[in-house]
């Protein structure tokens, strides 16, 4: 950690300050947190980026920010800035997809975090040095790096199954093996070198992944967030209803109009008034 990559610096400084921000600003944090309903109905897909920097305490952003520098500095010096970036970002928005699926009827589930993309770094670096030894806080007992990552998916997988923490497994998972086929398509060489350890790291997410998409209800299972998410509508019942509700406003409104002209509406109806005109031109 000794020397620590200008990129991963500006991150690092990034991810501080917007968390600072949302640690002392609650309707900061509300607008760009990960939120199923405001990224699938209002289609704010911006916070499956925003989230990424944001972090519930400084314990969260410390541990975040820790892990990535302890991996960043071989994997910017091998890749480049901008590669380093793309598998960085990859990572993130990889994680924030698998989380929006799994998660696609709970629209009340929310995270915050940076894990996605930082898994993204560290399961690059393992799929391009898989023989690399990873050590923990100082424990004189490292392991290998292929050896770690397989562990890190089957506890992954676990989390996901058994929700039985509030850790978000699913942008853990995801993360790490977009960020991994990311290394891989900038370096296709590290996959014909090591193609057997990256099946044995991906084989099993992979099936996982292929299971919950084809059987759903693999994921229906008695845990903790399930328990309290047994009634809930489809993405498509909340989408028709937003438009009831909006529907019903822009009446109220026009109905304002007749009765007391344009000039008795507020701001606030102006402009959505405004925004409802656009949207049906």
């Amino acid at each position: 950690m000794a020397d620590i990559g200008l990129t991963a610096l500006i991150l690092v400084i990034a991810n501080i300050a917007f968390s600072y921000k949302g640690f002392n600003n609650s309707l900061f944090f509300e607008r760009y947190k990960f939120q199923v309903d405001d990224i699938l109905v209002r289609r704010q897909y911006k916070r499956l980026v925003t989230s990424g920097f944001l972090h519930v305490s400084w314990v969260h952003l410390v541990f975040n920010m820790f892990s990535l520098l302890m991996f960043s500095n071989l994997l910017e010096s091998w890749l480049g800035p901008l590669p380093f970036l793309v598998v960085y970002f990859s990572g993130l928005l990889g994680g924030g997809l698998l989380c929006l699926f799994i998660h696609r009827n709970h629209g009340d589930y929310s995270a915050v975090g940076a894990s996605g993309a930082v898994c993204g770094i560290i399961f690059a670096a393992i799929a391009l040095f898989p023989g690399m030894d990873i050590g923990f806080f100082g424990i004189p007992l490292p392991i290998p790096g292929w050896l770690y990552g397989l562990a890190y998916v089957l506890y992954s997988i676990y989390g996901i199954r058994s929700g039985k923490d509030n850790i978000g497994h699913e942008a853990h998972l995801g993360g790490a093996l977009v960020g991994m086929a990311a290394a891989l398509l900038l370096q296709p060489s590290a996959f014909a070198q090591n193609y057997f350890v990256i099946l044995i790291i991906s084989l099993p997410a992979i099936v996982f992944i292929y299971i919950i998409i084809t059987k759903p209800g693999a994921l229906l299972v008695d845990n903790l967030f399930y328990k309290n998410h047994k009634n809930y509508y489809s993405i498509d019942h909340k989408y028709n209803e937003e438009r009831t509700r909006n529907q019903k406003e822009i009446d109220r409104i026009l109905d304002k109009i007749s009765a007391g002209g344009i000039s008795s509406l507020t701001k606030a109806e102006k402009e959505m008034l405004d925004a409802y005109s656009k949207s049906v031109r």
